[in-house]
């Protein structure tokens, strides 16, 4: 790797991403303050506040992922909501997207509640976590390649912590998807060449020291996808039947 910042920060965040323990690896994400445009823009957010939560604490820091320790199913998200997970500090937690996601868990029967509003709300998973390629909300929803690349440690060491039990990747975007390709190469199992692409329903089993992973493609819950049609519930519905079934959930 050249010898840049971007790749001297990454480098920095990578060896505190080197812990053995789930929870220590949570913790220390929830304090990484390495760009320093996330962090001023998830600042900015967590004081200025959206008018309709304005008598609301937010969370305003980076946030780690979320759900059982030793998961069946990952699903991978692009990065918090500004006025969402940034203010709950729980992944797409507090948001449209999270509307839909955390619906159609329950539907299948991989959450406990069709809602998920705040994180002492009482929600709970079977057999999966959900994390974020980028830990911290991005200006527009868009963070760029040098904060994707420096905040890539986190979500590789944390699937590199679950890949024991791992049988289902979910991703949620074609971001999300880039993500796990690399996160699950870091984590031992072999990528094809070319690089699978992303796509609805696309299936790929992924082969590894642990086993066989299934990646599997979803699009992203967006309001973008939502109000458009591109995703309805049906859709979404059928991609985590089909993780459940491929977990043995």
């Amino acid at each position: 790797m050249p010898d840049t910042p971007v790749a001297r920060t990454a480098a920095r965040v990578r060896a505190l991403s080197q812990v053995d323990d789930l929870a220590e690896l949570d913790a220390r994400v929830s304090v990484c303050s390495a760009c320093a445009r996330l962090v001023a823009w998830r600042e900015e957010v967590a004081v200025t506040k959206r008018a309709s939560f304005a008598d609301q604490p937010y969370w305003g820091r980076p946030v780690p992922g979320w759900g059982v320790s030793q998961p069946r199913i990952v699903v991978v998200g692009l990065a918090p909501a500004a006025n969402g997970a940034n203010r709950t500090g729980r992944v797409f937690t507090g948001d449209s997207s999270g509307d839909w996601l955390f619906a159609s868990l329950h539907r299948v029967g991989l959450a406990s509640q069709a809602t998920s509003v705040h994180a002492g709300d009482g929600q709970s998973l079977l057999g999966t976590r959900i994390v974020a390629a980028v830990r911290c909300a991005p200006p527009a929803n868009k963070p760029t390649p040098a904060e994707r690349d420096t905040c890539a440690p986190w979500i590789e060491r944390e699937i590199e912590l679950v890949a024991h039990k791992l049988q289902v990747v979910v991703t949620l975007g074609a971001f999300g998807w880039a993500a796990a390709l690399r996160s699950l190469r870091d984590a031992g199992f072999s990528i094809p060449k070319p690089s699978p692409k992303f796509g609805h329903a696309q299936e790929v089993v992924l082969t590894g020291g642990s086993g066989s992973v299934t990646l599997l493609g979803c699009y992203h819950p967006s309001q973008h996808n939502t109000f458009t049609g591109r995703l309805t519930p049906a859709m979404l519905d059928w991609v985590f039947t089909r993780a459940k079934d491929l977990a043995g959930l």
